[in-house]
């Protein structure tokens, strides 16, 4: 898996934001990517240092559409810790 398909998106939500200030940072990122690949990426794409990654996979919901009950797919989240200090300018200002 190439470093540029690991990481998805940024999480963006109030709880992350809180999560910010002690300076960790939450992505979505690929089923398949371990926690050295994750570190490698946010380091490489962010120029930062990680000091560590807890990866948790969030399991999919049940929606209607209509009469039908269809679930939503399960995706993979990362809270990357950051050394004191660095920080991703990404998410400043949001």
């Amino acid at each position: 898996m190439h470093l540029y398909e690991v990481l998805r998106r940024p999480l963006v939500t109030e709880k992350n934001a809180v999560l910010q200030m002690e300076g960790k940072y939450a992505f979505e990122v690929a089923g398949g990517a371990t926690k050295p690949q994750i570190r490698q990426a946010v380091e490489t794409a962010f120029k930062v240092k990680v000091t560590g990654v807890n990866v948790m996979t969030m399991p999919g919901k049940e929606r209607r559409v209509g009469r039908r009950h269809v679930r939503t797919p399960s995706w993979k989240k990362a809270i990357v810790t950051l050394e004191p200090g660095n920080r991703i300018e990404l998410f400043e200002n949001v």
